[in-house]
């Protein structure tokens, strides 16, 4: 839930090697009372997960979802497809630590995982640590307006 208590808007995706763990967090977050809407794939028939992705990454930009939960077999394909959508901000995470620090560091909207990697039962913590955490600003925040600058073009690096 978010701290005013209206559910966060949740976009969910993924392809044929993590669909069976995406089925098991729509599940977890439906109980947990999030909304959240399914960017497919529908079943364990390949796919090209970075068309999920970017469509999850667009969705997120455009303002319908407030966070995104992507899964691939490692979360790496996934992380890197959407990271590709302007002002999107794509983590992997294996772990509860850097799914929080994916937020409260880097403000990420998106946070991926590997089906091969974890089991269910950790997706669902480093998921819930995910959401639960918040961008509280601080010292990141000139970090991320660096990152800004690099992503529309008007910054060279400072070596």
């Amino acid at each position: 839930m978010s701290c005013n208590d209206t559910p966060l808007r949740i976009a969910i995706g993924g392809d044929e090697a993590a669909f069976q763990l995406k089925e098991v967090l729509i599940e977890h977050l439906g109980s947990l009372e999030y909304v959240v809407e399914d960017f497919g794939t529908y079943n364990a028939e390949p796919i090209l997960y970075p068309d999920v992705a970017v469509a999850v990454a667009q969705a997120i930009g455009e303002g319908r979802f407030d966070r995104g939960i992507l899964v691939c077999g490692t979360g790496i394909g996934v992380a890197i497809a959407a990271n590709k959508v302007p002002g999107i901000r794509a983590a992997q995470a294996h772990d509860t630590y850097s799914a929080a620090k994916a937020r409260t560091s880097n403000d990420a909207q998106i946070v991926t995982l590997g089906a091969r990697v974890v089991g269910p039962e950790l997706a669902k913590s480093i998921v819930e640590a995910f959401l639960a955490s918040d961008f509280p600003g601080g010292p990141s925040a000139a970090k991320l307006a660096r990152i800004r600058d690099y992503e529309s073009g008007l910054e060279r690096p400072r070596l």
